[in-house]
C-alpha cells in the first residue's frame, strides 16, 4: 500500500505498538509519524513501513498544510487522532 502525508496509520511493533499515528512524511521505506502529544511534529517517529498498519482514512486538511509547507500546531494532529478513533 501507498503511504501519503497526512494519512492515520496504526503501529505494529515497539513500545508505541496499536498507537494512532499521522504520517508526516515519506522517505523511502520510512515514515516519519507523529501523534501530537508524546511524538510532536518537532521531533517526529521514524518508523519502517513494514511496522505500521495502513487505514484508508487520510486528513484532507493536514495533509494540504504538509505540502504548503504552512503551520501546523501538534493540538491539530491530537484533535484529527482522537476524531478518527471516536469513530472506530
Amino acid at each position: 500500500m501507498n503511504f501519503e502525508t497526512g494519512q492515520i496509520v496504526f503501529s505494529k511493533s515497539g513500545h508505541d505498538k496499536t498507537l494512532p499515528f499521522i504520517v508526516a512524511a515519506v522517505e523511502g521505506e520510512y515514515l516519519y509519524l507523529v501523534d501530537g502529544k508524546n511524538r510532536k511534529l518537532e521531533h517526529p517517529k521514524r518508523k519502517k513501513i513494514k511496522h505500521v498498519q495502513a487505514t484508508k482514512y487520510i486528513c484532507w486538511d493536514i495533509k494540504k498544510k504538509f505540502e504548503e509547507k504552512s503551520y501546523i500546531l501538534n493540538a491539530e494532529i491530537l484533535k484529527t487522532i482522537k476524531e478518527y478513533c471516536k469513530e472506530l
